[in-house]
């Protein structure tokens, strides 16, 4: 702390300067903030395969459209009312367009889920460099980047049912997805997952205990959104009012897979800034958090139905270091007492984060014996035989589109059988 009498020192002799000072002295404006540079993320827009990808979809005008809104915005408020505006619209635009509403914009078929993972790249990265004529504050760019991440991913725009319609014949599923990841290996990369969030956001699913609406959002692979609570606050709100929820992402090769189990832990592989992180999941109150979770959703009836092309598994392995050891074990029947986690079933990614931190949430909502929920590995989505270097091969064709058509349409199907048992299982029920 400084010294008292220093301070006061100081501004005797400035209130002695002031004195003498000439009388058109004024007070000097606030330094500018300087805009931060783009994301590792941000920055692989510039690429031929994201250009292209924009390109063919009809999503290239994207950013710059939105550069331009943002250059006539003269204060904060005016930048934030555009920004809720036009990530609400990218988000549904890509829906109508993967649902088949409106022109599509290019050749690229329209399951495709990549036009919207880059095209919100070019919008972050054109606010994270903007330099508006008025001042904004880092705290308020770090604001407007968040309610561009929000309202792009979905998740501003959950439309359930009203409360009314419960018990009436409509059920209620929440479905999450993830951004493509990896594209340092390969850049062309989709991901499934959030193929399938755009595919099923809204819809209506007929299954044997009658309609479900579905209502999705997608997450960001990234580790920081979700050390801030990005999973917490976008599902908190509606997890009380569903029927059933899961959370989706990308797998294994040819299966999908139930994952019973939840783990509590971060293993380290490089996120889509490639950060690492290694260590325990960091959610609120630490002290009562456990180590493991578990899906209530009923895998039985999924892995015994027919849903699609590719097998769909029980998978009940963890890793964990035994009570009393010091190194970990692989346990294919699930954690032992008093385990600690190195590894769910999903592993130790962020597949296996959301999936625990979506059930963690439920369990501390008090919903575990009347909520079904929990995490759906979907197969990895590969090119065609001869499509797999990423140096010298297109950005699609007709095997890669199958392939996601296939697992979207199954995951499709398990959430119809999902909606279906957990409506027989759930009490009062038949």
């Amino acid at each position: 702390m400084t010294d008292i009498r220093v301070r006061t020192g100081v501004l005797g002799l400035a209130l002695v300067a002031g004195l003498v000072a000439p009388a058109t002295a004024t007070a000097a404006p606030p330094a500018a903030v300087t805009a931060p540079a783009p994301t590792v993320e941000e920055r692989r827009l510039d690429g031929e395969v994201p250009q292209e990808i924009l390109r063919r979809s009809g999503f290239a005008g994207v950013a710059p459209a939105f550069a331009r809104g943002l250059g006539r915005a003269d204060s904060y408020r005016e930048a934030r009312r555009l920004v809720t505006r036009e990530g609400s619209a990218l988000w549904r635009r890509a829906v109508d367009r993967v649902q088949g509403r409106g022109p599509a914009g290019g050749d690229l078929s329209r399951d495709d889920d990549r036009p919207l993972y880059w095209a919100r790249l070019g919008m972050t990265r054109e606010l994270r460099t903007w330099e508006p004529g008025f001042r904004l504050t880092e705290r308020q760019r770090d604001a407007l980047l968040a309610v561009l991440e929000r309202t792009s991913r979905g998740q501003s725009d959950i439309d359930l049912p009203g409360d009314g319609q419960r018990g009436k014949g409509l059920e209620r599923v929440l479905l999450t997805g993830f951004d493509p990841f990896t594209l340092d290996r390969d850049v062309r990369i989709s991901n499934p997952s959030g193929a399938a969030a755009l595919a099923l956001d809204g819809t209506v699913i007929q299954t044997q205990a009658g309609p479900a609406r579905v209502e999705t959002a997608v997450f960001p692979v990234r580790w920081r959104d979700f050390t801030q609570g990005a999973v917490e606050e976008a599902l908190r709100p509606y997890l009380p009012r569903v029927d059933l929820f899961t959370t989706v992402s990308q797998g294994r090769v040819g299966r999908f897979d139930v994952e019973r189990t939840n783990g509590a832990w971060r293993g380290g592989f490089p996120d889509n800034e490639n950060v690492s992180r290694t260590e325990t999941v960091p959610v609120a109150d630490p002290a009562s958090q456990p180590q493991w979770t578990t899906t209530t959703l009923p895998y039985e009836a999924i892995t015994a139905a027919d849903t699609g092309r590719f097998p769909v598994y029980d998978n009940t392995s963890v890793t964990e270091i035994p009570a009393g050891g010091t190194e970990p074990v692989v346990r294919p029947q699930g954690p032992t007492p008093g385990s600690t986690a190195r590894a769910g079933g999903g592993g130790d990614y962020l597949s296996n984060e959301i999936a625990y931190r979506a059930t963690l949430l439920r369990d501390r909502l008090g919903l575990h014996g009347t909520l079904p929920g929990g995490h759906v590995h979907t197969p990895v989505l590969q090119f065609g035989a001869g499509n797999t270097d990423p140096a010298a091969g297109t950005v699609t064709d007709p095997a890669f589109v199958r392939n996601r058509l296939d697992i979207v349409a199954q995951v499709r199907s398990i959430v119809a059988v999902a909606v279906s048992a957990s409506d027989t299982d759930r009490p009062g029920r038949s």
